[in-house]
């Protein structure tokens, strides 16, 4: 794919941006003690640590050591380890919640980073031979995570990945007109779980890769002109983790939005629906975290599809130069995928 060093600059700075904001804002990812009560929200602590896990760790297979966004996300990936005391209150989860799998879930993305606890994979793995966690009801798309967060965490058991994708919203291969939020959250995770979060875009089979190509233009367009900032992120991590992603001007024409769209600070809001852009006060954190977070992950995998540079020889200790610049339900709910 050809490109212009101005298109991968501007879409560069927005992910600088927002990193810049998350750096500035990562003591409100910290874990305090209602991540442990029995009445605790999932939802504002484990969950958005997870998420600052799992796109760290994507950055930093995005983008060369070299670069300075690889350093930042390095950073702060210790930093979310470091929060989990390196891995030692996975353990305390395990006690509290032993069939919760959301703990698994974020511990993976350690594992994935070299960044493991012998002693709760242990335990881990000593609940994932029961019955009951085998059995646990789940929707398709969040069985797909979890089957591959037991993968990176070392729990080994017969793959039936390709039965549950058929079993997905995108692997039914819908009608596109049937396409709407919470489809649309679903199919970027199918592919998120499939290319091992844009790593592997081969990872998609080849229908569900053309039906995508197809029609994940047009879904990006209706996503964007009603201004939601969060989902149209996602959808532009999907299109740079295809096989063959679209063409440059796709690119440039929703990235342009997004650039409006975002903070000075570097924040995203998770949506306007007027779709005017960034105007109005910084949005509280809860209200623009995730949507930040995923704006840094797609600049990220999208300047790799657009330059073909990357690094997948991820150094364990997320070492590296600092930068200056779904769904979770309640603790006793099914939990979802950090991301």
């Amino acid at each position: 794919m050809t490109t212009t060093a101005m298109g991968v600059r501007e879409i560069r700075e927005v992910g600088a941006a927002a990193f810049a904001w998350l750096s500035a804002h990562r003591g409100d990812f910290a874990l305090d003690e209602d991540a442990f009560t029995e009445d605790g929200h999932v939802d504002v602590t484990w969950k958005p640590l997870g998420e600052l896990a799992q796109t760290c760790q994507s950055v930093r297979t995005h983008l060369p050591p070299s670069d300075p966004l690889h350093g930042c996300a390095s950073d702060l990936l210790r930093f979310a380890w470091q929060q989990t005391g390196r891995g030692e209150l996975f353990l305390r989860l395990q006690r509290l919640e032993p069939f919760a799998t959301y703990p698994l879930e974020v511990y993976s993305v350690f594992a994935a980073a070299g960044l493991r606890h012998p002693g709760y994979e242990a335990a881990a793995a000593t609940t994932a031979r029961t019955r009951g966690w085998r059995l646990t009801e789940q929707e398709p798309t969040r069985r797909l995570g979890v089957l591959k967060a037991e993968r990176r965490s070392g729990i080994d058991r017969p793959d039936e990945s390709a039965q549950v994708l058929r079993r997905t919203w995108l692997g039914g291969l819908p009608e596109p007109w049937t396409f709407e939020r919470s489809s649309g959250y679903a199919l970027t995770h199918v592919v998120f779980h499939l290319t091992d979060w844009g790593r592997t875009p081969m990872g998609v089979p080849a229908d569900l890769a053309a039906y995508l190509a197809h029609w994940l233009p047009s879904w990006l367009d209706t996503c964007l002109d009603a201004g939601m900032w969060d989902l149209s992120c996602e959808l532009l991590v999907v299109a740079a983790s295809l096989p063959q992603p679209p063409d440059l001007p796709t690119f440039q024409a929703a990235w342009t939005r997004i650039a409006r769209a975002q903070h000075d600070c570097g924040a995203l809001p998770q949506e306007d629906p007027g779709g005017e852009g960034a105007a109005g006060p910084e949005p509280d954190f809860l209200h623009c975290y995730h949507s930040t977070l995923m704006a840094a992950f797609a600049a990220a995998q999208t300047v790799k599809r657009l330059t073909g540079k990357g690094d997948d020889d991820i150094d364990a200790g997320g070492d590296g130069h600092r930068s200056r610049a779904g769904r979770t339900q309640t603790r006793h709910g099914a939990q979802g995928v950090p991301g």
